[in-house]
């Protein structure tokens, strides 16, 4: 599957149709970025049920700021509406397929039980 290009026009219907997101906030000045781009390509490929999806933070700035993306690229997962991950920096492949891997492994249930102790206890 080929990665997809997110906008704050159809950010919220993805994050809604889609089970697992992985977003790549990058930009086309970005050294890094572009070492990670193939990577994060391949890797939809090997993992159709994932949706990948790019976010150009010089075109989506109010996207960029509302993840407070601070630095490039960046990149973050969703599930199930939830952010599970996010993390600065270009990854290698099988730093990236084990990320992929944990993420599908993650139990909601769990997730969700953690975020509500969290929140009531601060």
């Amino acid at each position: 599957m080929a990665t997809i290009d997110l906008t704050k026009d159809n950010f919220e219907q993805a994050i809604q149709d889609n089970k697992i997101i992985l977003l790549d906030f990058w930009a086309t000045w970005c050294g890094p970025c572009k070492q990670f781009g193939p990577v994060f390509e391949a890797a939809s490929d090997e993992h159709p049920d994932v949706v990948f999806a790019k976010v150009n933070t010089e075109e989506e700035q109010e996207l960029a700021a509302q993840f407070q993306i601070r630095s490039i690229p960046t990149l973050m997962a969703i599930k199930e509406q939830v952010i599970v991950f996010s993390q600065p920096g270009a990854l290698p492949a099988s730093a990236l397929s084990e990320i992929i891997s944990k993420i599908k492994e993650l139990d909601m249930d769990e997730v969700r039980k953690d975020i509500e102790k969290q929140q009531a206890s601060s």
